[in-house]
């Protein structure tokens, strides 16, 4: 079906954009490309570029200029009036910028050339006003803020021409262009389309709110995850792609239903992102968008408080679902009736109906934490057997213990009797003193803002991979500053990290002071130390604060153990078969 009689929604601002170039000028970019200064860019600004390119964010054509962006910030709409909610840009260091090109080839982590940019404005932004104004909160511990602090300080735009896409090696044929969906979508022959978004696994309620979706407009069905970042600590999508390939091929009808992978990367911006999600899949051929509580939204604040309320992103597309062509499907809740072995709508379950229910919580700590197999009533046979085979019980899989405080609060005393204690239970223990990551993981590095945050960072990084693959980690790590803390909170995962908050006064840590540390730092013979002349950021929501002044260190790890063993991570009776082999697990004590 050619684009002049197909039945969808036209893409948004009327037609794709196409920044991919071919031929001719392809091969004669690809010579020039050769010659031209190089930046490498981010993850994230790889997913989008790749979106840029293949029109997924249509009408933009290129990462905003100044006066797009202002506007966007201010009024969720472009300088010529087009709604688009969320800022789309390039941050860069102004040093990395050439001083004798007006043209910069932009290449990904393993330096592949993707695309040729037109430097046409360079600009500097404000991270705080831009998070305050898209996101709604300056707190650190949204996923995005903690990631932002540490963008390029400027901002680039200019005329964008793409040579390859990013190349994928995994569910190649997943991944579709705009127009490839579109061509897909035409063969089905229906005009309306209702998306799906999903960054979890799909569970039969899910299932069965996107059948009946698309039997309530009439049209097909498109199940479009995000496999580009999404919030830390979500199931990866290779373990999510497997479940909903299984759910595709066996309960679907393949008529009206495809299955395609969309590489963006999230904000977690909440109401502003579902507005946003909601023009990108039109230029996929939906006019329908599925959307529940809650959309896009990060979880809890540093108070324990959600960060945008259930409702919100629900209210919003429906306040612009006609200017953007694009109608909400209001995400109901179901329940199971247990009696009559079907999902019904809440409110039209029968007073006296037995129903069985699950929530997300339990999904996780009642039955994958503890290994339980999940009910056929609530999820399919195929998706709990890819989750059991990657998701072993908690006292499996790894951890991190994160003891942040002032030097001579009490972290590594603590920290060497809690390795001892776990060692007990089971658990292998390799403790990594101060000295050693400083000089092998962080050589060279001083103890300036920027040096400490690279070394936490680099500490937060091998902790992630030592967790992610089961091991236990203990770091005791002064960590001065929040927003650090919480990006390596983001690297192990938030399921995985425990920070512990060794709370003591300073005049006692200067008490215990027997290197005269403080002292010399009082007297100005060292500078930049943390608590005298350099801030020290507590934590806002830690999952334990432990106070030194009145209570032994071994009071407080046995404190830790408790935690631990009520959170799933130990086994009471102290049996933590552990099969990982001791060189994949550490404790990180660093200064």
């Amino acid at each position: 079906m050619t684009k002049e009689n197909s039945k969808l929604v036209s893409p948004y601002g009327g037609k794709l954009v196409d920044l991919m170039v071919t031929g001719e000028e392809r091969q004669e970019l690809i010579e020039k490309s050769n010659r031209l200064p190089s930046i490498q860019i981010s993850a994230r600004s790889l997913n989008d570029l790749e979106l840029l390119a293949t029109g997924a964010f249509s009408p933009i054509d290129r990462f905003m200029g100044k006066a797009d962006y202002e506007r966007v910030l201010t009024e969720m709409r472009t300088t010529d009036g087009t709604l688009f909610p969320i800022p789309i840009t390039l941050p860069v260091d102004e040093s990395d910028l050439p001083s004798w090109s007006e043209q910069i080839t932009l290449s990904d982590a393993r330096n592949n050339t993707l695309a040729v940019m037109r430097i046409e404005e360079v600009y500097h932004y404000d991270p705080q006003r831009e998070a305050r104004l898209v996101l709604g909160t300056t707190d650190t511990r949204h996923p995005l803020i903690s990631e932002m602090v540490r963008w390029g300080k400027v901002y680039v735009s200019g005329e964008l021409k793409m040579i390859d896409l990013p190349k994928y090696y995994d569910f190649a044929e997943l991944r579709r262009t705009p127009a490839q969906v579109r061509a897909s979508l035409d063969k089905m022959s229906n005009a309306n389309v209702v998306a799906f978004q999903t960054r979890n696994p799909m569970h039969r309620i899910h299932e069965e709110l996107t059948k009946r979706a698309a039997e309530d407009v009439d049209g097909s069905l498109l199940i479009h995850p995000v496999v580009g970042m999404t919030k830390p600590g979500d199931v990866d999508h290779y373990t999510r792609v497997r479940v909903y390939r299984s759910l595709i091929e066996n309960y679907y009808d393949n008529n009206r239903t495809l299955l395609s992978l969309l590489p963006l990367a999230m904000r977690m911006a909440g109401p502003r992102e579902a507005l946003w999600h909601a023009i990108i899949r039109r230029n996929f051929g939906a006019n329908y968008f599925i959307i529940g509580r809650d959309h896009a939204g990060p979880g809890k604040d540093s108070h324990g408080r959600p960060f945008y309320g259930p409702y919100e992103a629900q209210m919003m597309l429906t306040q612009y679902g006609e200017e953007i062509g694009v109608q909400p499907v209001e995400f109901k809740t179901l329940v199971y009736l247990a009696d009559d072995e079907r999902y019904e709508e809440q409110d039209k379950v029968p007073e006296d109906a037995r129903i069985f229910s699950i929530s997300g919580t339990e999904v996780r700590e009642d039955y994958l934490a503890k290994g339980k197999t999940l009910p056929e009533w609530f999820t399919r046979v195929e998706t709990a057997d890819i989750l059991q085979e990657m998701y072993p019980p908690r006292h499996k899989q790894g951890f991190c213990v994160w003891f942040t405080g002032l030097s001579g609060s009490g972290k590594s005393t603590t920290a060497e009797i809690l390795t001892s204690l776990l060692l007990e239970s089971g658990k292998q223990v390799t403790v990594l003193d101060g000295d050693v990551v400083r000089t092998h993981l962080s050589k060279g590095l001083g103890f300036s803002p920027e040096d400490r945050d690279t070394n936490i960072l680099r500490i937060g990084f091998v902790a992630g991979e030592i967790a992610r693959h089961g091991g236990t980690v203990i770091c005791a790590a002064i960590s001065p500053y929040r927003a650090t803390r919480n990006e390596a909170r983001k690297m192990v995962g938030e399921d995985r990290f425990i920070e512990i908050f060794v709370d003591t006064p300073i005049e006692v840590c200067e008490s215990r002071d027997v290197k005269g540390l403080y002292a010399r730092a009082r007297r100005g013979q060292i500078t930049g130390f943390t608590g005298v002349d350099d801030p020290y950021e507590a934590p806002t929501d830690p999952e334990i604060t432990l106070y030194t002044v009145k209570t032994t260190p071994e009071e407080n790890a046995r404190k830790i153990i408790d935690f631990l063993e009520g959170q799933g991570h130990l086994q009471p009776d102290g049996t933590n078969n552990n099969i990982k082999e001791p060189e994949e697990e550490a404790a990180i004590s660093a200064s």
